[in-house]
């Protein structure tokens, strides 16, 4: 049987974060920077669907959406979210829970006009998560959009908005075999306060 000691380092989980992010980003087929967001209406209807981390600081997890989408009106009403990364080539995973605020409009303006014109475009044309008639209505609307900016910047959308996670909890799971994996939590009660960590049974 494993040693029953831990892998996992009793550091600081931005510095433990960026370590397994770095072997992901190496090692990991496909999107390492895929993560699921769980949101949830003020009543607790949960919700969770998969997203992209677009940046990572000691401020938190930002992400970008389109804020009149379901995840968005979800968000904007309940302010608060999880995010889940499995990286299953690595066998690990990170839980991370905490409060949300909206990104400034000079911080969603400069990563919108950073994605792709053809990106651009396909966001501006969609009204995310509502009913669509047939596709070719969507479809139309890109061509209608790519006429009007066949190059450059299409403008921004007032609805389409990021949001960074401040994180409290930090989970980092570590498989083992016979699934005496390795689990340790990082807890705080703000963003200025230091972090509490223990590990837990798996």
């Amino acid at each position: 049987m494993e040693q029953a000691r831990s892998a996992i380092a009793q550091t600081d989980p931005f510095a433990l974060f960026e370590a397994w992010f770095e072997e992901a980003q190496k090692f990991e087929p496909n999107d390492p920077n895929a993560m699921a967001l769980a949101t949830a209406t003020p009543d607790g209807a949960p919700s969770v669907r998969m997203v992209l981390l677009k940046d990572r600081s000691s401020d938190g997890f930002t992400f970008y959406t389109n804020a009149e989408s379901r995840k968005g009106q979800e968000i904007r009403a309940n302010m608060q979210a999880a995010l889940l990364f499995h990286w299953k080539s690595l066998r690990r995973q990170i839980r991370i829970e905490g409060p949300l605020s909206e990104v400034s409009a000079g911080e969603a303006d400069a990563y919108f006009h950073s994605r792709p014109h053809d990106s651009q475009i396909g966001s501006a044309a969609s009204d995310q998560s509502r009913p669509l008639p047939d596709r070719q209505t969507y479809l139309d609307r890109i061509e209608e959009l790519a006429r009007l900016y066949p190059e450059g910047d299409v403008p921004r959308p007032a609805q389409w908005t990021g949001f960074r996670l401040s994180p409290r909890r930090i989970e980092f799971w570590l498989d083992r075999p016979n699934r005496l994996h390795d689990r340790r939590v990082f807890e705080r009660a703000g963003p200025d306060a230091d972090w509490a960590d223990t590990l837990l049974y798996p």
